[in-house]
């Protein structure tokens, strides 16, 4: 006689996401699980899709990053210690109103992080 098969252990989710599969049929269960991956698949098309229109919005120009160059301030995310090589560009940032510098910007999960550069006018 062979062993009862083991239930396996929740991942962490909520209660109201895992108490409604405990009691779906196995094809049920196949068919939600089909229908996750999908779902995944979309929202990161769609992170990447409004992460290039956000990026198309805000990334300098090419004159901005000669300026930069001009000034012998590095636009190579490696000579910044936190940007990541793979995602990351320069914006331009209004901390307040006249007051405006370059960043570093990329995403990170859910949020957006950035990094210092320089002021746009130096003083």
């Amino acid at each position: 006689m062979s062993a009862a098969p083991v239930k396996p252990d929740p991942p962490e989710l909520p209660a109201y996401v895992l108490d409604p599969l405990e009691s779906q049929s196995p094809k049920r269960l196949e068919l939600i699980a089909e229908y996750a991956a999908n779902l995944a698949t979309w929202k990161r098309a769609k992170q990447r899709h409004e992460l290039e229109q956000k990026r198309d919005e805000d990334e300098i120009e090419e004159g901005e990053l000669k300026n930069l160059e001009d000034r012998e301030i590095s636009t190579d995310p490696k000579d910044y210690e936190k940007v990541p090589t793979g995602g990351a560009y320069i914006t331009i940032k209004e901390t307040k109103p006249g007051y405006q510098y370059y960043y570093w910007q990329w995403r990170d999960g859910e949020s957006w992080k950035n990094e210092y550069i320089a002021p746009v006018n130096p003083k």
